[in-house]
């Protein structure tokens, strides 16, 4: 385990005020208004220490771009992200991790691992007519 550096704690506790995914520019830009002098590779590198950890959930944009964010649930889930305005659902996928085995298993593997990310529109920006992604939608 990580020590707790000073850096370190100031990651986590932004990650712990947010509640949509975030690219290591938006934390860094963040952590900059808070008046934290955190460089940027510091935060990449923080930010993939702590998914090795799994105390950060990792996603890929629709370009590329891995987006972080602190979940509230530890063990295993998915998510329901809006392409809108970012707003995140963690959910369950008991049929998604049964069709994992079952494909794993016909090919003759075990232990599989995967990951289900759903994106849709959520019904605040529905409701606001709202319908363009952000920047690097997920």
């Amino acid at each position: 385990m990580a020590r707790m550096t000073r850096q370190r704690s100031a990651v986590a506790d932004v990650l712990e005020d947010l509640e949509e995914f975030r690219s290591a520019q938006q934390l860094h830009e963040l952590l900059r208004e808070r008046g934290q002098g955190i460089g940027l590779a510091t935060v990449y590198r923080t930010l993939q220490t702590l998914a090795e950890q799994g105390e950060v959930d990792v996603l890929r944009t629709t370009d590329g771009e891995a987006v972080y964010r602190r979940c509230a649930r530890r063990e295993h889930h998915h998510h329901l992200v809006c392409r809108t305005c970012g707003h995140t659902v963690e959910i369950d996928g008991p049929g998604v991790e049964s069709w994992a085995a079952q494909v794993g298993a016909s090919h003759g593997f075990d232990d599989v691992e995967h990951t289900v990310e759903l994106s849709g529109r959520c019904a605040a920006c529905r409701a606001a007519g709202v319908d363009l992604p952000l920047t690097g939608a997920v």
